[in-house]
C-alpha cells in the first residue's frame, strides 16, 4: 500500500525540526524543564525520520545538534532514575514508650535488620522517659520529616490520638503495636491476645501458690492500654478460679521503671506478710521486684513473674528469684512494623489468609484494624539460656 503525503505536511514537519535544531544548537532552549523538552525533541525527531524517509534525507542532524540531543536525553535519564529510586525507598519512623531498656533495644535491632533486608529507611525513637508528651514531640517531629509510615508503642492512647490524626491527615501510614484501643491508626498488630497473655500469667501464680495468700498487679503505668488489658484479663481469671488469693490494692503503675518497681515491692513486702506473689506487666517489673524479694530473703516464698527480657533477667531466673512469665520477641515486633510499614506504603491491601513474615497467617479485625497472632514465648529455667542468646 502506497502511502501519500502532501508536500505542505512535509514542509511543515521539517520546518518544525530546523527550528527546534537552531534553538538547541543556539542555546534558546531552557534546559531546566527536561520532561517538556522530551515531547519536543520526541515529535520532532519522528518528524525529521518521516522526512527523511519521505525525501530521501532532507537536512541531516548536525552532529553539535546531535551531542545536545543526546545529552538532554541522559540528563532526563538520570532525573528520572533518581526520582524513581527516591520514591522506591519508604522512610518509617517507630516511637515507642521509652528508650535504653533490652526490650526496646531488641525491638531497634529488629527495625534495623528488617530495614536493611527490605531496603527501606526505618529509625526508632524511644523517649528518655516514658512520658506521653515526648511521644507527642517525637511523633511532630516525623509528620514535619515527612516520612512515609510511622509506627508507635503507646504509652497514653488518649494523648496520642490528636497527633496520631494529624499524621494520617498529612498522609502518613500509622502502625501500632499494644495499642488496641487507638482509633486513628491504619493498623496495631499484636504477637499474643490480652486475654491469652494475662490469664497465662494468672495460671502460673495459681500454682506457685496452692495454699492462697496475697498478691499484687504492675503495669508500665495506669495509661498504658495493652498492660492494664493483660492485667484486666489476669484478675478476672483469679476472681473465677482462684477466690482464695486476693489482690493488694488495685494495680501500680511502676513496670517501665526497674527503680519504682522495686521500692514499691518494698513497701508491699513490709505491708503484707502473707504477699505471695507479683504479676508484673512491664518488662522493668519482675526486674524491680525480684529485686526487693532478692534483698527480703524471700526467694521461694515470694513468686515474680510476668514478661521481660530473659538477658536481664537470665542470673535471676537460674537463682530463683524470678519464677518466670511469658513474652514474645520484641525483635521480631520491631520487623513486623516494617514488613507492615513497607507493605502499605506500596499500595499492598491487608487480606484474611495472607502469609505476613513475622506474623504468619493472619485472620484481621477489619472493623477495630486489628492483627493478632498467638507468638507467646515461656521463659523458664529450661528456655530462659537460650533465648538469651538470641540476643533477647
Amino acid at each position: 500500500m502506497e502511502t501519500k503525503v502532501s508536500k505542505r505536511s512535509v514542509d511543515s514537519m521539517q520546518e518544525n525540526h530546523d527550528g527546534l535544531q537552531h534553538r538547541l544548537c543556539t542555546s534558546e532552549v531552557s534546559w531546566s524543564e527536561p520532561t517538556v523538552l522530551g515531547h519536543r525533541l520526541f515529535f520532532a525527531a519522528t518528524a525529521q525520520s518521516v522526512v527523511q524517509t519521505l525525501t530521501g534525507g532532507i537536512s541531516p542532524l548536525r552532529e553539535e545538534y546531535m551531542m545536545k540531543v543526546k545529552g538532554l536525553v541522559s540528563a532526563m535519564a538520570l532525573a528520572v532514575g533518581i526520582s524513581t529510586a527516591a520514591a522506591a525507598e519508604t522512610s518509617i519512623g517507630v516511637v515507642v514508650k521509652i528508650g535504653g531498656i533490652p526490650w526496646f533495644n531488641a525491638m531497634q535491632d529488629g527495625i534495623e535488620r528488617r530495614a536493611k533486608e527490605l531496603g527501606v529507611e526505618a529509625e526508632m525513637i524511644g523517649p528518655v522517659s516514658a512520658d506521653p508528651s515526648l511521644q507527642v514531640q517525637a511523633i511532630e517531629d516525623l509528620i514535619a520529616k515527612g516520612v512515609d509510615v510511622i509506627g508507635v508503642v503507646p504509652n497514653d492512647e488518649a494523648a496520642l490520638e490528636p497527633v496520631l490524626k494529624k499524621a494520617r491527615d498529612a498522609g502518613i501510614i500509622v502502625i501500632s503495636h499494644e495499642g488496641p484501643g487507638l482509633e486513628n491508626v491504619d493498623w496495631n498488630f499484636e504477637l499474643a491476645s490480652a486475654e491469652g497473655f494475662g490469664e497465662a500469667h494468672a495460671k502460673l501464680l495459681s500454682d506457685e501458690t496452692p495454699d492462697g495468700g496475697k498478691y499484687a498487679v504492675y503495669v508500665g503505668s495506669l495509661t498504658v492500654p495493652l498492660h492494664n488489658a493483660w492485667a484486666d484479663a489476669a484478675i478476672a481469671w483469679m476472681d473465677a478460679n482462684r477466690p482464695d488469693i486476693k489482690i493488694v490494692g488495685d494495680r501500680y503503675g511502676v513496670a517501665e521503671n526497674v527503680d519504682d518497681s522495686r521500692s514499691t515491692a518494698l513497701d508491699l513486702i513490709a505491708a503484707n506478710p502473707d504477699l505471695k506473689g507479683f504479676l508484673a506487666f512491664g518488662s522493668q517489673g519482675p526486674i524491680g521486684a525480684g529485686r526487693a524479694v532478692e534483698e527480703r530473703r524471700k526467694t521461694g516464698e515470694i513468686h515474680v513473674m510476668g514478661p521481660f527480657s530473659p538477658g536481664q533477667g537470665r542470673k535471676m531466673i537460674h537463682s530463683g528469684v524470678l519464677t518466670g512469665g511469658f513474652m514474645w520477641n520484641p525483635a521480631q515486633a520491631g520487623e513486623v512494623f516494617v514488613t507492615l510499614g513497607d507493605m502499605l506504603a506500596n499500595g499492598e491491601k491487608i487480606e484474611a489468609g495472607m502469609n505476613v513474615p513475622g506474623l504468619g497467617v493472619i485472620d484481621p479485625d477489619f472493623e477495630h484494624r486489628d492483627i493478632i497472632t498467638d507468638n507467646l514465648l515461656e521463659i523458664n529455667k529450661t528456655t530462659v539460656d537460650d533465648l538469651a542468646d538470641k540476643g533477647l
